[in-house]
């Protein structure tokens, strides 16, 4: 136990200099890429542009603005205000925002770990069947369909065909299911492949023949013996799969019209909102280190040598 607390203690201080450096490099290119957040079909007069660029604190040099941007953010929490929401600031805007994205990704993984491993383990024990078949079929078109074309046959079926679910927005319940299914889809067949080919290789191990030999159920065998191996190689890819839910979500809220981080990332991007953009991008690191981090521990708890290995080290 105590290698594992300072090994955690280790990355999350390591974490530290790795968002100082994320927050740099994306600041800077913000800077360099052209034109201005300001800059658009509307010409303000000289003063008016002079007085906007005083009040955002661009008027001072790029440095100098990294300076006082970084102090703010890394000491007292505070992003600013943003650039495109006039009175808002960008901790106000993520306030509201991460939310909604919280519970999409959430429960998208929840759907994907839920459905996906007992899918893949049941692939594995029927292998060769058609339930095997189905499986692969449905994991290859998991991995190869892109997101916007999941959404759009959801839609079409579902809310425009059937009428079962609404096409898009926030406001009701059932506005979660399609936007859920949609993220879902793709960690979904990933998982169930990477849990049907780790079955494969335990089911036909030593420790399961022996297992069988002794009379241990079926069930007993699957889900006691072979599975808490077998989820090893799943554990390892939960922080990239935490990962691409965090990445896709910006593509799904826009489909949905979902007022979650996602939309709003790609709004700022658009509008030049340098505040909005590096507070979502420091936000969007942090969850993706506690990803990876609580999936390596994972990996410690699921498997004795690692733990060994931590508490060595």
């Amino acid at each position: 136990m105590r290698g594992l607390f300072l090994y955690t203690l280790k990355r999350l201080l390591g974490a530290v200099p790795t968002l100082f450096l994320l927050a740099t490099l994306v600041f800077f290119v913000l800077r360099l890429a052209p034109g201005g957040p300001f800059d658009g079909d509307r010409v303000f007069p000289p003063e008016v542009k002079a007085a906007i660029d005083a009040h955002y604190g661009l008027d001072l040099p790029v440095w100098k603005q990294w300076t006082v941007w970084m102090r703010a953010a890394f000491f007292h929490f505070d992003f600013g205000e943003s650039f495109q929401y006039l009175g808002r600031t960008v901790n106000e805007m993520i306030a509201f925002s991460l939310p909604p994205s919280l519970l999409l990704g959430g429960l998208a993984m929840l759907l994907s770990l839920g459905i996906g491993i007992p899918l893949g383990v049941l692939a594995a024990w029927r292998q060769g069947t058609w339930l095997d078949s189905s499986a692969i079929f449905f994991a290859v078109a998991g991995v190869s369909l892109p997101s916007y074309l999941v959404a759009s046959l959801l839609v079409l079926v579902f809310a425009l065909g059937l009428g079962w679910l609404p096409a898009a927005l926030w406001d009701e319940p059932s506005s979660v299911v399609l936007p859920v299914l949609t993220l879902a889809f793709r960690p979904l067949a990933i998982t169930a492949r990477l849990v049907r080919s780790s079955m494969i290789e335990a089911l036909s191990s030593d420790y399961i023949r022996t297992a069988h030999a002794k009379g241990v159920p079926v069930k007993g065998v699957l889900f006691h013996h072979a599975l808490r191996n077998s989820l090893i190689p799943m554990i390892t890819v939960l922080g990239p799969l935490a990962a691409s839910l965090v990445t896709g979500s910006f593509l799904v809220e826009m489909v949905f019209q979902i007022p979650g981080l996602g939309k709003h990332f790609v709004g700022a991007v658009l509008n030049r909102d340098y505040p909005m953009v590096m507070g979502v991008t420091l936000i969007y690191g942090v969850i993706l280190i506690s990803a990876n981090l609580l999936a390596d521990l994972l990996c410690a708890w699921a498997d004795p040598r690692i733990r060994l290995d931590s508490e060595r080290n």
